[in-house]
């Protein structure tokens, strides 16, 4: 089993658990980078009907190239905050939300994320990327780059943190893992701006579950 460290936390910590993709992947084919399409990210009635590996993480189904780890972080009272991706190049997140039918959620959040971050005393750039606006920060020795798409009342948000030097690489990564990602809103009505639950496959649940005993 991958498991790999552990972090003890706080009451208002989560927890974190490191994964390896490796003992939870269906393909042990799957090439080592990750495949970019022209037509992504998908919602669910749209999900190509291809071979392509895709993690089912309950709200969005994404791709994880061969060899990277898989880092859970999950709020102290219980429910899954978020999944990381950790590759050479940078620790890609992907988290979808529930969003109006008019879309335009993403360019409030964009504007919010800046505002934020420049608080933190990041330096912060908007430009055009594939969806549009596209924000990259530098703070401290990290660089961040984050990628949001309005789907039909979904709104998915990307982000990886990496090195500098391998800024450039690192978004490229994140615009492939966008690409190709399926995302699951299902037809429950909720508040825009809720996450969508995130539900961990059985194996990787159950050894989380070990490893909290």
């Amino acid at each position: 089993m991958g498991l790999f460290g552990r972090r003890k936390r706080t009451a208002d910590e989560p927890a974190v658990v490191d994964e390896d993709f490796d003992d939870y992947s269906d393909d042990s084919d799957a090439s080592d980078e990750l495949v970019a399409r022209d037509d992504g990210p998908f919602d669910e009635s749209e999900a190509p009907e291809d071979d392509f590996p895709r993690l089912d993480l309950g709200s969005v189904r994404i791709p994880v190239p061969d060899g990277a780890q898989l880092q859970v972080e999950m709020d102290p009272s219980g429910p899954v905050r978020a999944v990381h991706v950790l590759t050479p190049v940078g620790q890609l997140t992907l988290n979808a939300y529930a969003a109006p039918k008019s879309g335009g959620l993403w360019r409030e959040v964009c504007g919010e994320l800046a505002e934020q971050l420049r608080s933190d005393g990041a330096t912060v750039r908007s430009q055009v990327g594939d969806w549009g606006q596209e924000l990259s920060a530098s703070l401290g020795e990290v660089s961040l780059r984050f990628v949001g798409v309005d789907g039909p009342r979904w709104m998915l948000r990307g982000v990886v943190a990496g090195p500098p030097d391998l800024a450039d690489t690192s978004a490229e990564a994140l615009r492939a893992m966008v690409r190709s990602t399926v995302v699951v809103r299902g037809t429950q009505p909720m508040p825009v701006r809720t996450p969508l639950q995130i539900d961990l496959p059985q194996a990787i649940a159950e050894h989380i579950a070990q490893a909290e005993q």
